[in-house]
């Protein structure tokens, strides 16, 4: 009997690991980055939020952390949220400051 040279289907665990937990060259592709851009956010502990695991110390990011930052970063733009945009409310009224004599 001939054996075919696929790979055994991933464990369910094991999809639920890679799917809730992402590597760093992962996660950039998910959020459309280099991963470098994610070391230097990292090394000035900015981005999303990351951590390391395993014996080896693996940076990892959790899908949901990184969702979550992506609509932190939407929620603080101008142009994605109506409450921030400065054309959005009215113009304050100033008033003279000197008294006619």
């Amino acid at each position: 009997m001939h054996r075919s040279a696929i790979p055994p289907a991933p464990t369910t665990s094991s999809v639920a690991v890679r799917t809730a937990f992402l590597t760093v060259k992962d996660a950039a592709e998910y959020l459309g980055l280099s991963p470098h851009t994610l070391y230097v956010w990292r090394h000035r502990r900015q981005g999303p939020p990351s951590f390391r695991m395993g014996t080896r110390g693996r940076v990892m990011y959790r899908v949901e952390a990184l969702d979550a930052w992506v609509l932190e970063q939407e929620q603080a733009d101008s142009r994605s949220n109506p409450a921030l945009n400065p054309l959005s409310t009215r113009p304050q009224e100033r008033f003279a400051s000197f008294t006619s004599a």
